[in-house]
């Protein structure tokens, strides 16, 4: 049975934004443990400043064996973590499919090669958990994709099918063990994050309300109002 997130290990993963910020002090106040993770010291030190009881980690994220690192440093300190937010990002668009260029390209694959890092690196504690569970933050341009966001919707499709798959895995894994599943995978799609940021906090703790199998697989849309 789920218990909620109280008492759980989250990580955020690009935590420092304004989303990061809210989705942790919604888990502290909560009563969980939340550890935003990020590569800019500047921001994470604001961070720590802000959220009263907040955990950071450096790390840059498209390093793998800088994550394996931090996943070390984590369970050495809090032990598994029940939760990941993937909130690494970034836009750049414009132009048409021809000023969808191979720079703006490589920015926004970061966000596609973080996520990949920190699900391969954290997927043993999130089945081991009680209530596992993994999130990211997709775009409704993946259902519309647009030609001045090729290069955006492409990454972002690519994140909600690696996830789809890490939700399989965690189904694959309960049945072969003969368990009730207890992981969970969703993906949250917004037009745009911006004021959407609390509601993301709320939806994201509220994965731990719901039994793992009504919820793994499936994409929820966030919208204003």
């Amino acid at each position: 049975m789920d218990t909620g997130v109280e008492g759980r290990t989250v990580l955020l993963a690009g935590g420092t934004s304004a989303a990061g910020r809210s989705v942790a002090r919604a888990l502290r106040a909560a009563g969980a443990t939340a550890i935003v993770v990020g590569s800019d010291a500047g921001r994470l030190a604001s961070v720590a400043e802000e959220i009263d009881g907040v955990v950071t980690e450096q790390c840059d994220l498209t390093d793998p064996d800088a994550v394996e690192a931090t996943r070390d440093r984590v369970h050495a300190a809090h032990g598994g973590v029940d939760g990941i937010l993937h909130l690494v990002g970034g836009w750049r668009g414009g132009g048409g499919l021809a000023g969808q260029s191979d720079e703006d390209f490589a920015f926004l694959l970061r966000s596609f090669t973080a996520l990949r890092n920190v699900t391969r690196s954290f997927d043993e504690d999130l089945r081991a958990s009680d209530a596992g569970r993994l999130a990211i933050v997709s775009s409704t341009s993946v259902a519309r994709p647009l030609a001045g966001g090729a290069n955006y919707a492409a990454v972002k499709a690519a994140s909600e099918a690696w996830t789809r798959a890490v939700a399989q895995g965690f189904a694959k894994a309960a049945r072969d063990a003969g368990r009730d599943p207890s992981a969970a995978a969703v993906v949250f799609r917004v037009k745009s994050l911006a004021g959407l940021e609390d509601a993301l906090a709320l939806a994201y703790l509220g994965l731990w309300d719901d039994p793992a199998e009504d919820i793994n697989d499936v994409t929820i849309e966030l919208a204003a109002g």
